[in-house]
């Protein structure tokens, strides 16, 4: 029962102690400063954790992502949305500000090869909070379009920069 009562104590003061630091100001929410490792490993684990816990619902893609027609048109929506801004692209390096965006955004080659088409989806509809990744799905992209988007994200690794060049480039009048 003392353990009991001691692991309870400890608690309490772990959580006011805690309560001190972040609302006391005393952990700094500067996008220059980098977060300390315990933080940033809860909110990668969030994150992951939210995702996968929300996309289970979506269902599948209303047509065929490895289409080359579906996979074009995402290099379009890309280029339009202004995700080239942040992520760059095939050939395309990223805008100078997002440089100062902290959490960095992500290298799409990576998200593609480590997530499913649908966590894709779900996380260009939604964005994702405290990471700059807008919600798409408020700006109104309808989910078609979005699902256009995961499937150029899913294909990255395989788009040559003279393809993406080709895809995005307006056919002169």
């Amino acid at each position: 029962m003392r353990v009991l009562a001691a692991l309870g104590a400890l608690a309490i003061v772990l959580a006011v102690l805690a309560g001190i630091f972040f609302f006391g100001g005393f952990y700094d929410v500067s996008a220059s400063a980098n977060e300390p490792a315990i933080v940033k490993w809860a909110l990668v684990r969030t994150r992951i954790a939210s995702i996968g816990r929300h996309e289970a619902g979506i269902g599948k893609a209303p047509f065929a992502l490895d289409d080359q027609t579906v996979i074009h048109e995402g290099a379009r929506e890309f280029a339009n949305a202004g995700c080239v801004h942040c992520h760059g692209g095939p050939g395309v390096k990223w805008s100078k500000f997002s440089e100062g965006l902290n959490p960095d955004p992500p290298d799409l080659k990576d998200v593609a090869n480590g997530r499913s088409a649908s966590e894709i989806f779900w996380v260009i509809k939604n964005g994702i909070r405290m990471t700059g990744m807008p919600s798409f799905g408020k700006v109104g992209l309808t989910d078609d379009q979005v699902w256009h988007l995961a499937a150029f994200v899913k294909a990255i690794p395989k788009v040559s920069d003279a393809d993406y060049r080709t895809w995005t480039t307006a056919p002169s009048p």
